[in-house]
């Protein structure tokens, strides 16, 4: 049986304050969805008629949509209508900043920039963190506050020159340490973070280049844990350990269910967090470079960006629960090589992280985030 994911109503409630606050900010100077709001405000009313006796008029022509329009010009315009955010630096977390997923926070790894953007723009830097980039470190990934609308604030999951750690940062970029000394390496910083609940946090950490701290239980390297980030000292709970590098959550807002994407010692793998531990659903000895993954309608995907394409898994149930035979989808023609990745509703969005990987393409929009609906995997079970 999954393991039952603690507050998961409030965990769904979580995901609409953040999409209501994502469209206040963006209505505040992030961006300027101006068109969509009036839109918006003036509802689904129509003028009802006076009643006269004159002929009646043909209604006015509705106005052209972003679709009916010729894209601006400039060196940042891609020609991909599922792109959505373009010339961006190495990326790492995304989330959607609108129900429709039209537009999107991103993270730049190296930078410590936290960015929205829509497609053509305007894009604009609404945080920004010190952090150390080296290797596979730096911004690793990011969160908005479940009470967003009244705090303005961000969790994120960042490197320093010394460790890896979760910090707060509020209005006008000033960061609060929340946890810190979750071990560093040269490589295997990458993980990731969700809220639960307003009071749980939960965190994903690499094994920082040491495959035994994984399963170290005084370590917090190769674990899923959670924290509550509201206390002055959190104390870590750990849920779940032995993970290797490049740990992706995926969490499923409508079953509960909790799956881990990583790179560890056996090789890639998709695993699921249960009450006794974790279990593998699928693994990929070839090593196709397992970056991020994402669940939308019952699939899971998985992002492999050294193998340029996104494999997807039926997620698993109590009827079924083996995943299929995945489904492999190559994305290098249109998008190269994908990083991390974030669900809303049936549809994804992805950012790429062609910057950083050996025979992308060079692309002159990199990087980009683009919309991304998955295809689902075959019935044939797993053995």
């Amino acid at each position: 049986m999954p393991l039952p994911i603690p507050g998961l109503p409030a965990r769904r409630a979580l995901a609409v304050t953040a999409v209501a606050a994502i469209t206040v900010l963006s209505a505040t100077g992030c961006a300027d969805f101006s068109d969509q709001e009036r839109s918006a405000n003036a509802g689904s009313f129509t003028t009802m008629p006076d009643g006269g006796g004159g002929p009646q008029q043909p209604p006015p022509p509705p106005p052209p949509t972003e679709d009916d329009q010729p894209p601006p010009s400039g060196p940042c315009v891609d020609p991909n209508p599922a792109v959505i955010a373009t010339c961006l630096g190495t990326t790492s977390g995304v989330r959607p900043a609108d129900p429709e997923g039209k537009s999107t926070y991103v993270a730049e790894r190296t930078t410590g920039k936290i960015i929205i953007s829509q497609r053509f723009g305007p894009q604009r830097t609404v945080a920004t963190v010190p952090v150390d980039g080296g290797g596979d470190g730096g911004l690793i990934d990011f969160e908005l506050s479940p009470t967003y609308l009244q705090d303005q604030m961000i969790y994120a999951l960042i490197s320093t020159g010394s460790d890896n750690r979760v910090v707060r940062i509020a209005s006008g970029d000033s960061v609060k340490p929340i946890l810190t000394g979750i071990p560093k390496g040269a490589t295997g910083n990458m993980g990731s973070i969700s809220f639960v609940s307003p009071t749980e946090l939960r965190v994903a950490t690499g094994n920082a280049g040491n495959a035994a701290a994984a399963n170290n239980p005084g370590s917090l390297a190769g674990k899923v844990f959670t924290i509550d980030p509201n206390l002055s000292e959190p104390r870590p709970k750990i849920i779940a350990s032995g993970f290797g590098s490049n740990v992706a959550l995926c969490p499923d807002l409508e079953s509960g269910s909790l799956y881990v994407a990583d790179s560890g010692p056996e090789g890639d793998r998709l695993q699921q967090v249960e009450a006794g531990g974790v279990r593998t659903l699928w693994s990929w000895p070839e090593r196709p470079g397992i970056t991020g993954c994402a669940v939308a309608g019952g699939v899971i995907s998985v992002s492999m960006a050294k193998a340029f394409r996104i494999d997807s898994l039926s997620a698993p149930s109590n009827a079924n629960p083996a995943v299929g035979t995945p489904q492999q989808g190559d994305v290098k023609e249109q998008y190269g090589a994908v990083g991390r990745m974030t669900s809303f509703g049936p549809a994804m969005q992805i950012a790429t992280i062609n910057k950083t990987v050996s025979g992308a393409p060079p692309t002159s929009t990199n990087d980009r985030v683009a919309i991304y609906t998955s295809s689902g995997s075959s019935a044939d079970d797993n053995t």
